[in-house]
């Protein structure tokens, strides 16, 4: 009896261990290298799997040694500084290479034929790639990861909030902020000053007074923590640890990233409960912008039309951080190289002083800023702000091809489509705005995914208008005013920072006009 007891305890208990066993060797030794025998045989090769963590320390150290560091000032070529790897491996597996991260397989895609079909997929092909661990914890469920219907009903307000005609009325709101950072620089002229360090705030005042009512000082201490949790994200990318150890043994930048989480989650509630607080007694609106219609989202009384309350908390989040970002790394780059190219300052001026006069830029003639619009896609070409987009295979898929199996993520290297000399021409590396003249189509003899700054297809970054004219608005009012050249105390020093960004500011001289 006492034997048949044990039996029945032990049998149970082995089963489950074996089955345990099983997928554990299931998901790091027969699924890898089988995916690993299945792409190889059709041409697509990579450095080997090795368990437990992938290609992810090769990778760690090269970039280590990449970007340890500055570069020379007028070196542009920051593809083999930023992904060394991928510079590394297309030479050596050809355009197309598979990587490891963990037991994980990742599909490099630089062939802007196989990148236009992906990003095009309009049949749920191509789904955003699933967020895990810090990810999970920075975006959440926005609309930067969401899929399907999820995706589809913030999207739409969204649209609205960015459309063109919603652009127009912030122009004012954008142009007070950027005349208000203007002013405080009266007190540098002739002296140095860190324009990247300006951007960064008048940037988060923007987003701050458009998408969510307020100043940037009310939401100050949201921005900074969002920016702490950024950088404990990317600063983990290439570290992998054991699925659920974490629930035992947490580290440090494991424990500090819950706690941020949580206190973000607390403070974009306050900042619902305050706008609900201020609403007329009786009204039934929370505003017309950003904040506002998700609040009227997550209490929507439709269940169809609703979203979760932790949905609306990610989407706020995100927009935190990414509404802002993209522009400060657009407009340091841009005045850097406008700063080293004063041929091109002056060209940017010209056009901005013959539609402007002195006056604030108005919507009609920034559609019309051509050169500076040159300028612009020069500048996301050589320094965008955005270095890869991600998806995943949803089902067994054929790509060109390839026959692709289902739950492979794709990575498409943005870097490595802007510094293709294949596209370019040889002068890849050189700042030539001219290149865009005639527009896109024409710069990338017609390859419509070799030009990525923003995504293409259905995804595409809403906050492309946004983005460029808030850019379009700040350039025009700065060269207004300023003639600007780099200080000699400037270190070039591009670094990935989940957005590419100048490590150590850009400094520059104003030199009233």
């Amino acid at each position: 009896m006492a034997l048949l007891l044990v039996l029945a305890i032990i049998i149970p208990s082995s089963l489950l261990l074996l089955r345990v066993l099983h997928k554990f060797i299931r998901k790091v030794w027969w699924t890898p290298i089988s995916i690993q025998k299945m792409m190889k045989s059709q041409g697509i090769e990579g450095l080997p799997y090795e368990f437990p963590h992938g290609n992810t320390r090769v990778i760690s150290t090269m970039r280590n040694q990449s970007m340890n560091r500055p570069m020379g000032i007028m070196s542009h070529d920051i593809f083999q500084r930023i992904q060394p790897h991928v510079h590394s491996w297309i030479k050596t597996y050809g355009m197309n290479f598979i990587n490891w991260h963990g037991s994980e397989a990742q599909l490099f895609v630089t062939e802007p034929e196989l990148v236009k079909q992906v990003l095009n997929s309009r049949e749920g092909a191509y789904p955003k790639m699933d967020m895990v661990g810090y990810a999970k914890k920075l975006l959440g469920e926005s609309l930067i990861t969401n899929e399907g219907e999820k995706w589809a009903k913030v999207r739409k307000i969204a649209n609205h909030t960015f459309h063109a005609n919603s652009l127009k009325k912030m122009i004012p709101e954008m142009s007070r902020s950027i005349e208000s950072m203007l002013e405080s620089w009266r007190d540098f002229e002739g002296q140095e000053i860190d324009v990247h360090k300006e951007f960064g705030l008048v940037t988060t005042e923007v987003i701050s007074r458009t998408a969510f009512g307020s100043s940037y000082v009310e939401g100050k201490h949201i921005f900074e923590m969002v920016a702490n949790l950024t950088a404990i994200t990317v600063r983990n990318v290439y570290r992998l640890r054991f699925p659920g150890i974490s629930l035992i043994l947490k580290t440090k930048d494991e424990n500090e990233a819950e706690k941020l989480e949580n206190a973000i989650k607390k403070s974009i509630l306050d900042l619902v409960k305050n706008r609900k607080a201020n609403m007329d007694e009786g009204d039934d609106e929370f505003g017309s912008d950003y904040l506002g219609q998700l609040v009227k989202m997550a209490n929507h009384p439709q269940e169809s039309m609703r979203i979760t309350v932790a949905q609306m908390i990610d989407e706020l989040k995100t927009i935190y951080g990414a509404g802002h970002l993209t522009t400060t790394s657009l407009l340091s780059w841009t005045v850097f190289l406008l700063a080293i190219n004063q041929e091109w300052q002056d060209k940017v001026r010209e056009e901005v002083i013959r539609l402007f006069g002195q006056k604030i830029p108005t919507s009609d003639g920034i559609s019309r800023l051509k050169t500076m619009n040159m300028v612009i896609n020069e500048s996301l070409r050589l320094y965008p702000p955005v270095l890869t987009v991600t998806r995943k295979v949803e089902r067994d898929i054929k790509l060109g091809n390839l026959n692709l199996p289902a739950k492979l993520n794709i990575f498409i290297s943005i870097l490595a489509l802007h510094n293709n000399p294949e596209i370019w021409g040889k002068d890849v590396h050189c700042f030539r705005p001219e290149r865009f003249e005639n527009g896109v189509a024409k710069a990338t003899k017609n390859n419509a995914a070799a030009f990525l700054p923003f995504g293409m297809g259905p995804r595409t970054c809403v906050g492309l208008n946004f983005t460029t004219n808030e850019a379009k608005i700040a350039l025009s009012m700065i060269l207004q005013r300023y003639r600007f050249t780099l200080s000699d105390n400037h270190v070039h020093y591009p670094a990935d920072a989940f957005i590419l960004v100048p490590k150590n500011g850009v400094r520059v001289i104003l030199h009233s006009i």
